[in-house]
């Protein structure tokens, strides 16, 4: 048997909130947050093969294949279905790493749904959230394909549609440690739950901003800049930041403004992942 190589997105996301409502006993944080995707990403090409091996190309520097999302989603699926089929994946990274945009759970997230597909294993959506969980927190939003509201750890999903503007997305020169902003002592966690009809009504905000701008002053100096031309904030934990147009020439006027020391994309939100309409497809 012979396989051809199919291409797969894997798109990124934005937190277009972040609300921290209390730290737990364990050490994690009760949030609620709004994922929206947008239409850049990255893209897996796969090639099943039958030799039951998983290779993946081109290499990361610093990060072995059995510490890379996409390697483990892969073998984890494997196991769970007991396939004896194997993939030859090649990642055209166009995401910047450590950005907040939900890379490497979305390329997780894309390795499941396509070899799931690929190989015909047959596991139910829940089965692939359910693996994908284990691997990031973030990876059940990339399996599921729809914008969601998440509340308790980012484990309480509920479908949500908010408004699908265009984006101009920044990441300044450095990498924010999710770890640090969510052990800093200032970070606020007190913020009041509420419901999403509310949420949804209000100016959307990020707790974890203040933290982030005053630890890192380029991502500070980045919020600044958007500032000036739409409504701006961070998304997740950064280092990323977004502002938010009705029109993709607005968007792209500011993009073409864009300071020498930042690199940056315009993107439409969508509140459907285009890795669902890949599937779909095929």
């Amino acid at each position: 048997m012979t396989f051809s190589a199919t291409q797969w997105p894997s798109p990124a996301k934005l937190n277009l909130f972040l609300y921290v409502n209390g730290r737990r006993d364990d050490g994690y944080h009760e949030l609620q947050t709004l994922f929206q995707f947008v239409d850049h990403g990255d893209t897996l090409t796969i090639t099943p093969n039958q030799t039951g091996k998983i290779t993946l190309a081109p290499a990361i520097d610093g990060v072995p294949l059995e510490s890379n999302l996409i390697y483990k989603a892969a073998i984890a699926l494997q196991e769970k279905a007991q396939s004896t089929l194997g993939a030859d994946i090649h990642l055209d990274k166009r995401l910047p790493m450590g950005g907040g945009l939900g890379g490497g759970s979305s390329n997780a997230a894309t390795a499941l749904v396509a070899l799931n597909h690929l190989w015909d294993t047959q596991l139910s959506e829940d089965e692939l959230a359910e693996i994908g969980v284990k691997l990031g927190a973030d990876v059940p939003v990339f399996v599921r394909g729809k914008a969601a509201f998440a509340e308790g750890v980012g484990e309480i999903f509920q479908a949500a549609e908010p408004e699908e503007k265009y984006y101009l997305v920044v990441k300044p020169p450095v990498d924010v440690s999710t770890v640090s902003i969510f052990t800093h002592p200032k970070l606020t966690r007190n913020t009041p739950k509420r419901d999403l009809s509310t949420l949804l009504s209000q100016n959307y905000e990020n707790d974890c901003e203040k933290i982030v701008t005053e630890l890192h002053p380029e991502v500070d100096k980045a919020l600044s800049w958007l500032l000036e031309y739409a409504p701006s904030r961070l998304t997740g934990t950064g280092a990323c930041v977004f502002a938010e147009f009705q029109t993709r020439e607005d968007a792209v006027t500011v993009f073409n403004k864009l300071p020498d020391w930042l690199e940056g994309f315009v993107a439409k939100g969508i509140n459907r992942s285009p890795l669902l309409i890949a599937l779909q497809r095929s």
